[in-house]
């Protein structure tokens, strides 16, 4: 995420090589979704430039490769799992192994997915998404909780509540309108560790309207000594990190406790000499 195509000039320097963009990015916020390591599984050497360019507090929530969670289904996946996981040694325990299943996986597949959890390197933090609305049924809730839990994993919500509120109105909206997973909101953690992800929408104004319940929740969990990581999305993330950044200070009034995110350096405007 942080090479999203609309921060440069605004976020991070105008002309910073892509290669140094992460540190600008780390300036905003302090984690990162991981989102092209489900294409394909980054170069050892590129995730220990990650890890350089950011300091020991600072997550990376990993998503794990679509031949494993699409494709293969958790069958047949030793070889492509080992060659991801030595990629992302680097990192240590700032890792998060994040599993987005597909909407057609669902609670008679739940077995495929607790064997593979199970098998994962101790200490390894794990966390799941799903999109089937069978797991949101009372039985299917009950299922997948007692997987994950003898796993020690997390469930990742994935809040669209407000976005599918009313009809798109943009391009941007459009396109998510078509891609994203409608499913009630969920917001029962299972571990010390919580991951959020919540989207909203092209207003600003609905955006933060729509995530009123999240910092209620979040301030209670960090209240009970847990370490949660919340990801804010919009249909087309161009202000993804000042609204992180809002998110941050919302929780942090009711929590006054909570540490502030780092202070960004100034980005320069792009000059011809």
């Amino acid at each position: 995420m942080w090479n999203h195509k609309a921060w440069p000039g605004r976020f991070l320097p105008p002309s910073l090589p892509a290669k140094e963009r992460l540190r600008a990015y780390a300036g905003w916020c302090n984690a990162v979704e991981g989102n092209t390591t489900f294409y394909a599984t980054p170069a050892r050497d590129t995730v220990a430039s990650w890890a350089e360019q950011t300091d020991a507090g600072f997550r990376f929530v990993v998503k794990v490769p679509k031949v494993v969670t699409h494709e293969r289904r958790f069958t047949g996946v030793e070889r492509e799992m080992r060659a991801f996981l030595d990629a992302l040694e680097p990192l240590g325990e700032r890792a998060v192994l994040w599993t987005q299943l597909p909407g057609s996986f669902g609670p008679p597949d739940v077995d495929a997915l607790g064997r593979f959890l199970r098998r994962l390197p101790g200490g390894l933090r794990r966390a799941v998404e799903v999109r089937h609305p069978g797991f949101f049924t009372d039985a299917g809730s009950a299922l997948l909780e007692g997987t994950l839990g003898a796993a020690d994993a997390e469930w990742v919500p994935f809040d669209t509540t407000v976005f599918f509120g009313r009809p798109p109105g943009s391009a941007a909206e459009q396109d998510a309108w078509g891609k994203k997973p409608r499913l009630p909101r969920r917001t029962r953690a299972l571990t010390d560790r919580p991951v959020v992800r919540y989207l909203g929408r092209d207003s600003v104004e609905e955006t933060v309207e729509g995530w009123r319940p999240w910092t209620g929740v979040v301030a209670g969990w960090l209240r009970e000594g847990r370490s949660p990581t919340v990801f804010l999305h919009t249909p087309d993330n161009d202000e993804a990190p000042a609204l992180a950044r809002r998110f941050h200070d919302d929780v942090r009034a009711l929590v006054p406790r909570l540490d502030a995110l780092p202070e960004p350096e100034p980005v320069e405007p792009a000059t011809l000499f």
